[in-house]
């Protein structure tokens, strides 16, 4: 064996040997997992929050009123989408509740009680919860909200276009939801606290189910204070300073509001941050 071909052979030797040492080692380095199932964390501003796996809270955006994603483009630059294939619920939520959307640019995404989830670019740590109220329409996600908030275009039982005040136009309301984006209505003859609708036998409760609820957390645009239960016909009935809440028996999606102009306009009104207090 020449001196050349032994010095070639000893380089290649001490190669191979580097290269599976290095190997070996890079083989024992674990790379952490990242789970994205989600969670429920505990934090002392919020109380039970919903967070991914890996601890990052999670948000709902009012806008989302139909369940579609309507975040896109810049606004997901700071709003990312959320989406875990089969996401594992915690104990704490509902399995039903948690479903997938694909969003019209064809990716997925996925939903908690009908609204699609985001993170907050703003969160760098695991622990921030950062994005909630920003614009007065981003919520941090909770599995215990008693009512939530919508924002939308509202479109009456006869097809007609709505605004807050009841009257035939085009706008963006901002109006009161259940948990689930299910459209919460007014009755003009109620008085404070006090259901004059709902007939003993529940005959008419079909037409205009009473919202019931208990007070448990409400967005952080809303006060707690203003959220009373009452006792009608038997049932817990939430109010609103002091309006019962119903729903609308015919809207049958998320996001409808047909009840603004049924039988007519003014008789089933919408409920909004600047709805007055019911004397």
């Amino acid at each position: 064996m020449s001196p050349l071909f032994k010095k070639t052979f000893v380089l290649f030797s001490l190669a191979t040997v580097l290269f599976t040492a290095c190997s070996k080692k890079k083989d024992e380095i674990k790379e952490p997992e990242v789970s994205l199932d989600l969670k429920l964390a505990a934090s002392a501003t919020f109380g039970s929050v919903i967070t991914d796996g890996t601890g990052k809270a999670l948000y709902c955006f009012v806008k989302d009123a139909n369940s579609a994603s309507t975040c896109v483009d810049g606004c997901l630059i700071t709003w990312p989408v959320y989406y875990a294939e089969n996401a594992t619920p915690p104990v704490g939520l509902n399995a039903a509740d948690i479903a997938t959307i694909t969003r019209a640019d064809g990716t997925k995404q996925t939903t908690y009680k009908g609204w699609p989830l985001y993170y907050y670019a703003g969160d760098k740590a695991k622990d921030e919860i950062k994005g909630d109220g920003v614009g007065g329409i981003w919520f941090v996600a909770k599995p215990d909200y008693s009512v939530m908030m919508a924002s939308q275009q509202l479109v009456g039982h006869d097809g007609k276009n709505y605004t807050a005040d009841s009257k035939e136009g085009v706008g963006i309301t901002f109006y009161l939801t259940d948990p689930k984006g299910r459209t919460l209505y007014a009755f003009t003859p109620d008085t404070f606290n006090k259901n004059n609708f709902t007939k003993p036998d529940l005959s008419n409760n079909a037409v205009w189910p009473i919202f019931e609820s208990e007070i448990l957390n409400v967005p952080s645009v809303l006060k707690k204070a203003d959220f009373t239960v009452i006792t009608s016909v038997g049932k817990n009935q939430l109010t609103y300073k002091g309006h019962p809440l119903y729903y609308f028996g015919s809207d049958a999606a998320k996001g409808e509001t047909k009840g603004v102009s049924y039988p007519k306009p003014g008789v089933w009104p919408i409920l909004t941050l600047n709805t007055p207090p019911l004397n």
